[in-house]
């Protein structure tokens, strides 16, 4: 657990730097058009570009990081990131600004910590350490909203830019000093590693396209609200924090019981089935409040947006994780990644259009129709089996049983820890009890 609190540092440094700027990018890039604003189309590129160029680099960089150290990977990707948040900070129009987002993009690590993560901490202490994780998420996301709107207004929203940079800078000192090495681990080679072995495994692709959703229902919000805000409401940039905040402490409090349900209790479809239902929710109080001009009732949908969106982040790359196979986790995590970020890129294209075409209401009913059949897409998964792991000796087993231990009934997947010295089996604690998995890797002892 030790290694994974630098590195969930590492990923809250880098998601505020991303959620800082998110509140007010869409009323920056408006700026640059003068009093007639950008089209709806550069608006999108400006808010959703990091998002385009993190689709096509964020799976490059999962499959390098199943043959190369992760640790060099990610120091790589935010040595990029930063690079592109000092373009966004010096651009004087909106093609510039455009160009740095993208360059932001490239820097697409994000899966490749979350599969260093699993690497580093151990199988029964993953589960806390992905909802650490998610919670450093949700808090960066908290803080970004507050700043963001506060800085920006009074700073400038290049000096927002600029913090995403030293930000980038603190991550990798992070990452070079207090960070191991990524562990050597080996696997079974007879083991299905194709790609198809991936995406067609009908769990992972439900839980892709749950996370295309969540990021695209994210991006959408995130785009309308601050114009209903400013546009509708009447009220000023600075003051958008008043109605981040509240939602996202609020939000704080659903993490837990979200957790511990999906988590402790194997309740995982149930916990997203409800968070589900909250997005559902939102969309409609936030379109009554909007077409009412009631700022309570926009700020109750706002706070709904947020319980949903506290209530899904923290499991979904934990439930990837367990679903994915573990010579394959950088590379299913940088799918399940990469779905994100084409949800933010389409969220971003389509807010713009939705909010200028569809109105509030044309929005709300297509969201929620979305969501019904996102919902209904959860009855194709399973909840993940309970696992638990037994850890072996290198020294005291015959290392060429990996491949007998692999087939036999109850054991998920066995592999070799080198840099640790242990043959980790993991088994289904539904079908076996520690007793009974000892004594089948116990045929195997030298």
């Amino acid at each position: 657990m030790k290694a994974s609190i630098p590195l969930t540092l590492v990923v809250c440094l880098r998601f505020l730097g991303l959620f800082i700027v998110l509140p007010v990018i869409s009323l920056e890039a408006q700026k640059f058009g003068g009093e007639v604003g950008v089209s709806a189309f550069l608006l999108g590129l400006a808010v959703g570009g990091a998002y385009l160029t993190q689709i096509i680099f964020q799976t490059p960089f999962g499959v390098l990081s199943d043959r190369f150290d992760r640790k060099k990977i990610v120091i790589f990707g935010l040595l990029i990131f930063m690079a592109g948040s000092i373009v966004c900070a010096l651009s004087d129009s909106i093609y510039m600004l455009i160009i740095g987002r993208f360059i932001q993009g490239a820097g697409a690590v994000g899966g490749v910590v979350s599969a260093q993560i699993s690497d580093l901490v151990r199988e029964e202490h993953r589960t806390s350490a992905m909802a650490i994780m998610g919670g450093g998420i949700f808090a960066s996301f908290t803080l970004g909203m507050l700043l963001g709107p506060i800085v920006g207004a009074y700073l400038g929203v290049d000096w927002l830019f600029f913090i995403t940079a030293g930000l980038s800078l603190v991550a990798i000192l992070l990452l070079q000093f207090f960070v191991p090495p990524t562990p050597k681990i080996e696997y079974s080679f007879k083991q299905d590693l194709r790609w198809s072995s991936v995406l067609g495994d009908k769990n992972l692709a439900i839980m892709n396209l749950s996370s295309f959703l969540e990021k695209a229902f994210m991006m959408i919000v995130f785009v309308i609200v601050p114009l209903v805000f400013v546009d509708k409401m009447g009220f000023g940039e600075s003051d958008l924090w008043k109605i981040y905040v509240p939602g996202a402490i609020l939000g704080i409090f659903a993490l837990a019981p979200a957790s511990i349900l999906a988590e402790k209790h194997a309740k995982a479809k149930l916990v997203m089935s409800y968070g589900i239902v909250f997005f559902l929710l939102s969309f409609v109080v936030l379109a009554l409040g909007a077409e009412s001009s009631k700022m309570w009732v926009f700020v109750i949908g706002v706070v709904l947006f947020f319980i949903g969106f506290a209530t899904l982040e923290p499991i979904m790359q934990s439930l990837t994780s367990k679903y994915a196979k573990a010579p394959q986790r950088g590379s299913a995590l940088g799918i399940f990644t990469t779905f994100a970020y084409i949800g933010n890129f389409a969220g971003a294209m389509v807010g713009g259009l939705a909010y200028k075409h569809l109105g509030m209401i044309g929005t709300a009913i297509t969201a929620g129709v979305i969501c019904l059949a996102w919902l209904a897409s959860l009855a194709l998964i399973k909840n993940p089996a309970k696992q638990k792991n037994l850890y072996l000796p290198i020294s005291d087993y015959d290392t060429k049983m990996i491949d007998a231990l692999q087939n036999s009934s109850g054991v998920i997947e066995c592999y070799i820890n080198t840099t640790e010295g242990v043959i980790v089996l993991k088994y289904d604690s539904a079908i076996l009890d520690t007793a009974a998995a000892q004594a089948i890797a116990d045929k195997y002892a030298k």
